[in-house]
């Protein structure tokens, strides 16, 4: 069974009772839905925008944080939506060509800093837009461009439509972006829920651990000695508590104390003691997480760069007071000779392997976290018959390599969607949100902490049937440290959800209470809403 609109094309959109529920709810109130990765969130979004088009005119955006994102949600419109003209605005095009395209069509996809940008060169206002979507909602935080953009939107106390498979761990994250966009409503689906339950593809869940090799165990044995005494030295200067964990997020907070208390005027000579202890223990523990989680190349080349950086006139001086110690000395001469890679490698090479060769039309993502991973699982990946392999990665620079540029990017999941690529590695820019053809295997080369992102990993198979998902874990290393944290966050994350669900449903009430004991005349009749129809005509989604 198809969905019925006046707008939305013949047999496009399949009718799902959750996404009816959804899309019912998101019409009547702005609303955040959050629904798990590959289980229609832009259809919602279709027909909600339909819906308001239909009753309201005027204009409708739709806003994702990626050109390529913002590309697939316009062919995805223009394929589907009827009657209405549909453009494109993202920072490639001018912004005399973008004052035209506003006004000249009924949806505007975009990225958001484009809009931030024409509304505060006053080239754009929103007065005629009734609805504004905004994809990947979570991202609504601080001086993001959401946040900008719904701010000059809430003048007119009109609509929104958040979407997110993954809002944020933490009750006030979400509660701040909610906030920020005028949210006062959230609905939650799970995989778990009746409605939803039965277009749900399993995903086959797996672990798979490997053992350091000794030689790897010693880099980082040395690494965490030079390590340690950094840290020392932070506790002796009185900057840092010895009894806390020395984890990254904690010298990152002492760096940003030591700094602001340098800008307040302070001139003591062990601030600047400690501030370049605090680096020199940031960029050593960076050293550590590549021995432990990339291996012996990744290490390498790290290492070099901080050599190079060293050695160059605008060098740190953290830098250069690394490069002489002897910890240091001895790691880079122990890499000058050693040949192995780390056992996540091979274990991925299998992987990759069997699924191609017992399954030739699969398609297969490997994430990992850094550039240079990217590159060496690419080149080694290719070796394998019958993988067809690509790479996706971000925009910036990165070790004197350039990277892909937006345009690329489309065309690299264009070719993956289509086959002449079944094989795609990928770092962060694949993660959020981009349709990604019927993955068949997501392989997690490093467990990443944030549940945001480990969400939008798995989220890439097990749309169109069943997927498979398997992590590699480095035993003993920060892998199991970083895999618990994202399982503990994305269980606070559902918690945080269903308490700030209630509240919200509680204010309301609270609020159509007091609208009723403070109503003049007694009762009267219910007023038409945008949700209701008038007498005699159809309600809302009641398209059959």
């Amino acid at each position: 069974m198809f969905v019925e609109h006046p707008l939305i094309r013949e047999n496009a959109v399949e009718e799902r009772d959750y996404q009816t529920a959804l899309a019912k709810a998101a019409v009547q109130t702005s609303t955040l839905i959050v629904l798990p990765t590959g289980m229609g969130k832009t259809m919602i979004a279709l027909r909600v925008m339909a819906e308001v088009l239909q009753r309201k005119g005027g204009k409708v955006l739709l806003l994702a944080p990626t050109k390529p994102l913002v590309e697939q949600h316009a062919r995805s419109l223009q394929e589907t939506l009827l009657g209405k003209k549909v453009a494109v605005m993202t920072g490639e095009i001018g912004p005399e060509e973008r004052e035209v395209l506003f006004l000249e069509n009924d949806v505007i996809v975009s990225t958001p800093q484009v809009i931030a940008n024409d509304l505060r060169t006053e080239r754009i206002d929103l007065r005629d837009v009734h609805l504004i979507v905004f994809d990947e909602a979570h991202r609504a935080v601080g001086d993001y461009a959401y946040v900008t953009v719904a701010q000059h939107y809430s003048q007119y106390r009109r609509l929104v439509l958040g979407m997110t498979a993954s809002p944020g761990s933490s009750g006030a994250r979400i509660q701040e972006v909610c906030q920020n966009l005028g949210i006062e409503r959230i609905e939650v689906r799970s995989e778990s829920d009746p409605d939803v339950a039965k277009y749900v593809h399993h995903i086959q869940m797996d672990e798979i651990e490997v053992e350091l090799p000794a030689e790897i165990k010693k880099l980082v044995f040395l690494l965490r000695s030079l390590f340690d005494s950094y840290v020392k030295n932070l506790v002796k200067l009185g900057v840092m508590d010895g009894k806390k964990p020395a984890n990254r997020k904690y010298l990152l907070e002492i760096g940003g104390t030591i700094q602001a208390r340098l800008k307040s005027g302070e001139k003591h000579r062990n601030l600047y003691q400690a501030l370049s202890q605090q680096a020199m223990a940031v960029k050593v523990d960076h050293g550590i997480e590549l021995a432990e989680s990339q291996g012996v190349s990744a290490l390498r080349e790290y290492l070099q760069r901080l050599r190079s950086e060293a050695e160059s006139e605008e060098g740190s001086k953290a830098a250069r007071t690394i490069i002489q110690a002897p910890e240091f000395l001895k790691v880079e001469e122990m890499l000058g000779t050693m040949r192995i890679e780390h056992p996540k490698l091979s274990r991925a090479m299998t992987l990759v392997a069997r699924q191609v060769n017992e399954k030739p039309e699969s398609r297969v993502i490997v994430f990992t976290q850094y550039r240079g991973t990217c590159n060496l699982l690419a080149s080694k990946l290719s070796e394998i018959e019958g993988a067809r392999v690509a790479k996706l990665v971000g925009q910036a620079e990165s070790s004197g390599e350039k990277g892909l540029k937006q345009k690329e990017q489309v065309g690299v999941l264009e070719q993956f969607r289509n086959g002449q690529h079944n094989v795609l590695v990928a770092t962060s820019v694949g993660e959020e949100g981009l349709d990604v053809a019927n993955t068949d295997l997501v392989v997690f080369y490093e467990p990443v902490p944030s549940e945001i992102r480990a969400i939008q990993r798995r989220g890439r198979t097990g749309r169109k049937r069943a997927g498979r998902v398997v992590v590699l874990i480095a035993r003993g290393t920060r892998d199991e440290a970083y895999l618990y944290a994202s399982l503990n966050k994305e269980r606070r994350m559902k918690h945080g959800l269903s308490s700030l669900q209630k509240k919200m449903e509680r204010e309301g009430a609270e609020v159509r209470e007091r609208a009723c004991e403070t109503a003049e005349d007694g009762p009267k009749e219910p007023r038409p809403t945008d949700l209701d129809s008038k007498k005699g005509q159809r309600k809302l989604f009641d398209y059959h």
